[in-house]
């Protein structure tokens, strides 16, 4: 960082030149939510510490990822807690159909803790509360679906899609043909943005044909990333004979098991492990 007065302490403009904010927006928040120290004496210029930058670094990124800033600065001020204290808060949103409540609080994880840690301490354990209920016949059906929507819509606020370029192919993220569930692509592909890897979402049933055109597209060799929920939408041939080859086929979901792998394709029980297994495959690496 430069233009520092001192080697642990920053003028307002450094600070904002770090950031990629205006001088003025960090006064405004400054004077509006008391986001860092004041100035030990009247009239002394503030400085900021390196806790002071961390702080607004934190407020600028809940911003960009659709936040607003009242509750931007509310969730900044406050030590950042364990995802899984606000399961709770999430269910309830969810059982009234607040979408609005919903989108803030998956949003504000995503900035705070990640797509990953996200799903895994915060989203997953209220699908799995929800299915519980479901079990014990409380139906919920609509609850499931605008759970689903927002969460897929606060995804995209927070994470947009990883730019394509000539040097690493798009990933394919489809449904096995007669699979609905698209949820846990769209998290994939958040997922991958976020380590800048590009992928395209083909959605739910993908016939085997349509995964074979977008194969043989323009883009040469890409991953392809399968998702089954079941051993039935899993009981089909993810490419057509004589289809092109990819640099990859993964399988991800509980619907494949050792008898539905086809030959040459790999499983994946992990989101963390289909992101680590795609930045690896050498095709990647070596266009």
């Amino acid at each position: 960082m430069t233009g520092s007065a001192t080697d642990t302490e920053w003028t307002v403009g450094a600070v904002a030149r770090s950031l990629g904010v205006p001088v003025a927006t960090l006064r405004s928040w400054n004077q509006r939510y008391e986001l860092t120290s004041r100035p030990h004496r009247p009239g002394q210029h503030r400085l900021y510490t390196p806790g002071d930058v961390a702080t607004l670094r934190r407020m600028v990124d809940l911003v960009r990822a659709g936040i607003g800033p009242r509750n931007a600065a509310a969730a900044t001020r406050t030590p950042a807690r364990a995802a899984a204290e606000n399961v709770e808060p999430m269910m309830a949103a969810a059982a009234r159909l607040d979408t609005t409540r919903l989108l803030d609080i998956v949003t504000t994880h995503i900035a705070q803790f990640g797509v990953t840690a996200t799903w895994n301490r915060l989203c997953r354990p209220v699908f799995a509360e929800l299915v519980d209920r479901q079990r014990r016949g409380q139906g919920l059906i609509e609850v499931e679906h605008a759970l689903s929507g927002a969460i897929t819509t606060a995804l995209h606020r927070a994470v947009p899609p990883a730019r394509a370029t000539g040097h690493i192919p798009p990933v394919l993220l489809a449904c096995a043909g007669g699979e609905c569930h698209t949820l846990p692509l769209e998290v994939l592909r958040a997922a991958l943005a976020e380590n800048g890897i590009p992928s395209i979402l083909l959605g739910a049933s993908t016939p085997g044909n349509a995964l074979a055109g977008a194969v043989a597209g323009p883009h040469h060799r890409p991953v392809v990333v399968l998702w089954s929920q079941t051993l039935r939408t899993a009981a089909q041939r993810p490419l057509p004979a004589g289809s092109r080859t990819p640099a990859q086929v993964l399988l991800a979901g509980p619907g494949w098991t050792a008898r539905t792998t086809p030959a040459g394709a790999h499983r994946v029980s992990t989101l963390e492990e289909a992101v680590h297994l795609i930045g690896r495959i050498p095709s990647r690496n070596h266009h």
